[in-house]
């Protein structure tokens, strides 16, 4: 049985989906049987043009697509939203199944989130889930992406109180976007000072390869 990891995001348009693939790279470069897995996408007319499928690709990695996620949906709008317009809500026990599915033939899965923390992945009269359900359920701990620029440091703070106050423990911060400077260098000091986790790697526009080592990748999943 592998290890897991969740990959979340302070916001949309961070990158999220960008780093993930970098992550599931070094992984797969370094030799790990590497896997990926997202509970729910909107936006997407098929997997092969969805986030998964730019994952797949990116990262290199040979995983069926019909293992990459468990829903996908085409409206680009929330995936609860997208739910109910599609009329197919997530069930909380086929993530779980599915999940459980991708663990059993990888040591390492990358799992990535819907937009932000607190995304909607399912808002009815039957069942109210977020993204955050999803994660508690499948007892991962997490990551945090960021933009390494201007307001990175409330809105990273704000997730990173979050998620402790909901019980996940976050492992660090990825920071995305990176070109250095006066002030992004003060923000990687502020965010570590202020959240107490570890910014655990800086991204640049355009980067191929995560700029961390594989043990200390591997290490952060569990």
């Amino acid at each position: 049985m592998g290890k897991g990891l969740f990959v979340t995001a302070t916001g949309t348009d961070m990158g999220k989906t960008y780093v993930t693939a970098l992550m599931v790279k070094k992984l797969k470069d370094a030799g790990y049987r590497a896997g990926y897995y997202k509970a729910a996408l909107s936006g997407a007319e098929n997997i092969e043009e969805s986030d998964a499928g730019y994952v797949k690709k990116r990262s290199g990695i040979s995983q069926p697509d019909n293992t990459l996620l468990s829903y996908l949906y085409k409206p680009a709008v929330s995936p609860h939203l997208a739910a109910r317009i599609e009329g197919n809500p997530v069930d909380m026990e086929k993530v779980k199944a599915d999940y459980l599915s991708v663990l059993e033939k990888h040591d390492y899965v990358t799992v990535e989130g819907s937009g932000g923390i607190v995304c909607p992945i399912r808002w009815d009269s039957r069942q109210k889930l977020l993204l955050e359900d999803i994660v508690k359920a499948l007892k991962l701990p997490a990551v945090i992406v960021a933009d390494a620029g201007l307001g990175t440091i409330n809105s990273a703070v704000l997730t990173s109180e979050y998620l402790k106050l909901r019980g996940i423990g976050a492992k660090g911060i990825i920071l995305n976007h990176y070109s250095g400077g006066v002030m992004q260098e003060d923000n990687v000091r502020m965010l570590e000072s202020l959240t107490g986790l570890p910014v655990l790697c800086l991204v640049a526009e355009g980067d191929t390869e995560l700029g961390m080592e594989e043990d200390v990748l591997a290490s952060l999943y569990r």
